[in-house]
């Protein structure tokens, strides 16, 4: 599975400005409406509902939030670099600043698990990860995460 095949054409933001885990996934919500056609509170909701069972926040300044819908036909990924790290009650206690958003179709257990699985293995290289918090704009934060290095990284 490659990431470019999920990463939304506007879906790379690379100055998100949120001050709280809430106002990050507000923004996130709204641009995955924009990509989507989904109402962006159905996604803000359906976000917190899934952050009540247990935070998305992955450690090491990454969060992974994911939520399915049922009108949704494909996995769609949104990816925001936060312009200053906040805490989203991650494991390790580590503010994040590189979250990357999932929604995926209701039906597509399979795929939606590969997305997750791609998307942790993609992050497990500290290269990978220099070069997402390092990239200039969100043109180059989408090239990093298309490359074909980051596709082969699995």
């Amino acid at each position: 599975m490659d990431l470019g095949d999920h990463l939304a054409k506007d879906g790379v933001i690379a100055s998100l400005k949120a001050k709280s885990k809430k106002q990050a996934l507000q923004e996130l919500a709204q641009r995955a409406a924009d990509v989507s056609g989904l109402e962006q509170r159905d996604i803000f909701d359906a976000l917190l509902q899934r952050e009540r069972l247990g935070s998305t926040g992955f450690g090491r300044g990454i969060a992974i939030p994911h939520v399915k819908f049922r009108s949704l036909k494909s996995i769609i990924c949104i990816f925001a670099r936060i312009e200053t790290p906040i805490d989203f009650d991650a494991p390790d206690n580590e503010p994040v600043d590189l979250v990357f958003l999932l929604l995926a179709p209701e039906h597509a257990s399979g795929d939606h698990l590969k997305a997750l699985a791609r998307i942790s293995r993609l992050v497990r290289e500290p290269a990978m990860l220099e070069r997402l918090r390092t990239a200039p704009d969100a043109k180059a934060l989408r090239e990093v995460l298309v490359s074909p290095a980051a596709s082969h990284a699995a």
